[in-house]
């Protein structure tokens, strides 16, 4: 029986670790501990979180990154939208370690995929199973699941796309991942065939706001970008006042 750490949050993280657990037996698994936030993207009490279904299954929570360095070494590590940036010794926990990162790799690293996939008009978008290491989402590849972007798309419905085909993704994976069956695809072998990006959290700030001054499309572009109810919508400055752009029902 392999015993695995699970580190993750938010509604997909809570998916991925709910399968885990329903499924403990079949795949012959222990959950030994989870580290693990409230965080929600959505801030929706319709699902259980991640905690919420470790307590009721009485599985150990892990107090912090530096609690988990006191742990045993485990066979496996998950990580799905952990909050934390993990160091090498982190991931040394365990024989193997893996992250679910929500967009293709490597064109799109680090945050807020969804938005500048838009802006970038790109026609395709994806999920990625891959290999964790100490630098962010530049890890091996395992497994990905890639799907069109449909005409005109708001990002909301990019997430709630991708959100899908990662549960999917996830769970049509993780049982080739416990026996090792899968070949690790190197990010910089894609190069030639696939352009890298990297964005920071806090570019998000700069993209919502909004130049009249620029072409209808562009403008339309960033609006179905970054228009997601419940953050901060997209804006303009008219007269010294911030203006917010909204989207008719």
């Amino acid at each position: 029986m392999k015993k695995i750490y699970f580190l993750g949050s938010k509604e997909v993280g809570a998916s991925c670790f709910n399968y885990l657990v329903s499924n403990r037996e079949r795949l012959g698994i222990e959950i030994a501990g989870v580290l693990t936030n409230d965080r929600s993207l959505l801030k929706s009490d319709e699902k259980d979180s991640v905690k919420s279904i470790a307590v009721k299954n009485e599985i150990p929570l892990i107090a912090s990154l530096e609690s988990l360095l006191e742990l045993p070494l485990t066979d496996l590590l998950i990580s799905v939208q952990y909050h934390e940036i993990l160091t090498q010794k982190h991931i040394d926990k365990a024989s193997f370690a893996i992250n679910l990162h929500m967009a293709p790799l490597p064109e799109y690293r680090g945050c807020n995929q969804f938005t500048f996939a838009l802006l970038d008009n790109a026609k395709e978008f994806g999920t990625t199973l891959h290999k964790l290491e100490a630098g962010i989402d530049s890890g091996p590849i395992l497994f990905e699941k890639r799907f069109e972007i449909p005409q005109n798309c708001f990002v909301q419905e990019l997430y709630q796309l991708t959100f899908d085909a990662s549960i999917e993704l996830f769970e049509n994976s993780i049982e080739s991942i416990l026996s090792g069956n899968f070949q690790l695809v190197e990010q910089q072998s894609l190069l030639e065939q696939r352009k890298a990006s990297f964005h920071l959290r806090k570019e998000i700030n700069d993209v919502k706001v909004i130049d009249l001054s620029w072409p209808k499309e562009k403008i339309e572009r960033h609006i179905r970008a970054t228009w997601f109810p419940p953050f901060e919508p997209p804006f303009t400055w008219l007269d010294g006042k911030k203006i917010y752009f909204t989207v008719a029902e």
